[in-house]
């Protein structure tokens, strides 16, 4: 029986034809596939193992997604960014300076309390861009995290690990964060699924942060119909009932004249999807989204300046140089571009609530290369994903034959994207 998708796996737990175990030695196995074998930054295999039989120890009752009574999780095989703190092991942050000056911490955080209690087997901490601030997956002192499977290419970043993991078999879902793009384009560049939440979802206790007001927690996986499992975990105290979109709008194609023709292909096949479950399309202008950088980057380095005060020479130097930048930024420049993110963010909520749907790609290239100079790409890759992070929106990439598109909602509407998310899934599996 295939198990790679988190549904497949959850029924033949529920069902008593595999065990939390039987799902997390082969994962093990896989562990550290790529090229660099620099997946995960730190596992502990013999840990993972007694995981997985505390898992096992959780009674079956009824009820439940799967009808016996666990989490949509429970006993399932799930990777960990390592921006997280796992206690008995050591939070890096992507750069060995926190890696060692801070040793392993004492408490788990609260988004792991969440994965344990519902039962989820970690299989490790995964590699990612230094302090989360790239979009590329390139790391100096890690190594440059390069796709299992296909030689040469970045898996992009900051969730670089993170999409390693799923592309390798280590993980079925993979956690991810999201600032200015980094669960969106691993997945694009990855052919992969990812889910990245309303900004204010998850409690960030034990969670090192790039920049608060864009900071978001997400996961990479391979399935569509996967979706709707996953968004729990963000909301444990109960998430929003679902309703269903009846329309979307596609970005106009002036907006997309760095985008490689392919990708450009794959956002109209997108839109033909989403007509065909019943949708009805709308091409609009967003001209004004031109600005969105500009808005996001100067924030993101003056959060990320205070953060790490004091260290900025411990970083590499592009990472170095943001942050000096950051720190440069007065009070009144900062009020001034606060003042701009939320006009933006109103704008940006009157055309959700008007279209309700948005499309656009992920990224407009679908590769980026190890050894390249990447720096111009990113430029590019955020042209396409700052409008959203400025939002703070809900954000599904659905994976195409050659890149992946961004559909993103009004906030708090994660359970309806995800349930949009399974329902493309299903059509493709249909028409297969």
């Amino acid at each position: 029986m295939t198990l790679s998708t988190i549904r497949a796996a959850r029924q033949a737990l529920a069902a008593g034809t595999t065990t939390p175990a039987a799902l997390a030695e082969p994962a093990l196995e896989r562990a550290n596939g790529n090229a660099g074998c620099n997946t995960y930054l730190w596992r502990d295999p013999a840990w993972t193992m007694s995981e997985a039989a505390r898992a096992t120890a959780v009674s079956r009752t009824t009820g439940g997604c799967f009808g016996d009574g666990r989490s949509n999780l429970w006993g399932l095989p799930v990777s960990l960014k390592d921006c997280f703190d796992l206690a008995g092991s050591p939070t890096s942050a992507g750069v060995k300076f926190y890696r060692d000056l801070n040793g392993n911490v004492a408490h788990d955080s609260w988004l792991v309390e969440q994965l344990r209690k519902a039962g989820a087997v970690i299989t490790g901490k995964t590699h990612m861009h230094p302090l989360a601030y790239g979009i590329t997956g390139e790391n100096p002192e890690f190594g440059d995290c390069e796709q299992p499977g296909n030689p040469g290419a970045l898996t992009g970043g900051s969730s670089s690990g993170a999409a390693a993991s799923i592309l390798e078999g280590s993980a079925l879902a993979a956690i991810g964060t999201d600032t200015g793009g980094s669960v969106r384009a691993p997945a694009a560049l990855c052919g992969l699924a990812g889910y990245r939440a309303s900004i204010g979802r998850g409690d960030w206790r034990g969670g090192a942060h790039l920049a608060q007001s864009f900071d978001t927690m997400g996961w990479l996986f391979r399935d569509l119909e996967d979706a709707p499992l996953l968004g729990d975990i963000f909301v444990p105290g109960g998430s929003r009932a679902a309703h269903e979109f009846k329309k979307f709008a596609v970005v106009h194609d002036e907006l997309l004249d760095d985008c490689e023709p392919a990708i450009a292909d794959s956002l109209h096949a997108a839109t033909s999807e989403l007509e065909a479950i019943g949708l009805a399309g709308q091409t609009i202008d967003v001209g004004w989204w031109a600005s969105s950088f500009e808005i996001y980057a100067p924030i993101q380095a003056w959060e990320a300046a205070q953060i790490h005060a004091g260290n900025f020479d411990k970083f590499p130097q592009v990472i170095r140089e943001r942050l000096e930048w950051g720190a440069r930024i007065s009070a009144a420049e900062l009020a001034t571009f606060r003042k701009r993110h939320a006009e933006f963010r109103s704008r940006l909520d009157d055309l959700l609530h008007e279209y309700e749907l948005i499309i656009l790609p992920a990224t407009p290239v679908a590769r980026l290369d190890i050894g390249a100079d990447n720096s111009q790409v990113r430029l590019k890759i955020l042209r396409y994903t700052t409008p959203f992070s400025l939002g703070g929106v809900p954000v599904v990439t659905i994976p195409y034959r050659v890149g992946g598109m961004q559909l993103a909602a009004a906030r708090e509407n994660d359970e309806s994207l995800l349930g949009l998310a399974a329902s493309i899934g299903a059509q493709r599996r249909h028409a297969r």
